[in-house]
């Protein structure tokens, strides 16, 4: 197990130099000049346009800027932006606001998924069953934006139940409808997975031999059934955890969230390669440790899977 915990962290390496270098390559092989377009209409002398590139070392050949940049990762060191803010701070803001909104969205995701893919799968061909999956491929048919949209006008605006923007205060109270949107558009495809997974191990032989010895179905559900069902949608999740850590741009813009989506979304247009890049590192090293995690969970979730030389 140690080892092969160590060879999946090795593996960030190579991902990780692979990852920076392509995006930088891409930020750099943008159009147009980063240093008008932080001054919008208002072009700025020659001097001050001269004094920012050289700074920003954008006169310098791409390798060179890459270079530039690797050498600050290791020193702690994310660059700055074209304002001339930290990318360490702009990180530090943002990152804690998009993982609260990611963390409420992978639960309520992940609690309806097991609860009505299990329902569905035990009641498969009824009423219940139909109706379920009917709901779930409208969520999956349905845009974000129109969800968003509908939940933000009926329960904020019309029943009040919820704050329809979250702003500047966006602590756990005020996610919740943002989470509740991304939530519902995320499980359809979570509970078709657990409901397929839960009817195929109901098939499976040591859940008859499970009946056959005498045992309740209160047991057998929730011990043999639910415990080998959960794979497909842990993984599902932990992927789905890793996609709204990159940002859910849609759903930050529409609630007024200042996250991670919104700020990536803003360096790209304004060609901030170290902001894009320096983002792009740090959601890389998330995911890999996020499916590392999940890895590990196979082998407790499911005793056939161990990890052997």
């Amino acid at each position: 197990m140690v080892g092969y915990i160590l060879k999946r962290l090795l593996q960030v390496i190579p991902v990780f130099i692979g990852a920076t270098l392509l995006i930088y390559f891409l930020v750099f092989a943008m159009p147009g000049d980063p240093i008008a377009a932080l001054f919008g209409d208002k072009q700025p002398s020659k001097q001050l346009h001269d004094a920012l590139v050289a700074q920003y070392h954008l006169d310098q050949p791409f390798i060179v800027q890459y270079w530039y940049y690797l050498t600050g990762i290791f020193r702690g060191d994310m660059g700055t932006t074209f304002s001339g803010r930290s990318v360490n701070d702009v990180l530090a803001a943002t990152l804690p606001v998009t993982g609260r909104l990611a963390v409420m969205a992978i639960g309520i995701e992940f609690t309806l998924a097991i609860i009505i893919g299990t329902f569905s799968a035990l009641r498969k061909g009824k009423i219940f069953d139909n109706s379920m999956l009917v709901l779930s491929l409208f969520f999956i048919s349905l845009p974000i934006f129109v969800i968003a949209f509908l939940a933000q006008y009926f329960l904020a605006v019309k029943l009040q139940w919820f704050s329809p923007t979250v702003g500047a205060t966006n602590d756990w109270g005020d996610m919740w409808l943002p989470a509740i949107v991304l939530g519902l558009s995320l499980y359809a495809v979570s509970m078709r997975l657990m409901r397929g997974s839960v009817i195929d191990t109901l098939n499976q032989d040591w859940v008859r031999t499970a009946y056959s010895k005498g045992l309740p179905r209160r047991r057998v559900i929730p011990v043999h059934v639910l415990r080998n069902s959960l794979i497909p949608v842990i993984t599902n999740s932990a992927t789905n955890f890793g996609v709204l850590l990159v940002g859910a741009t849609v759903t930050e813009g529409i609630f007024n969230i200042p996250g991670v989506g919104n700020t990536l979304f803003q360096a790209i247009r304004q060609h901030e390669g170290s902001t894009v890049v320096s983002f792009v590192t740090v959601f890389v090293i998330i995911y890999v440790l996020v499916n590392l995690v999940v890895d590990m969970l196979y082998g407790l979730l499911d005793p056939r899977i161990r990890y052997v030389r």
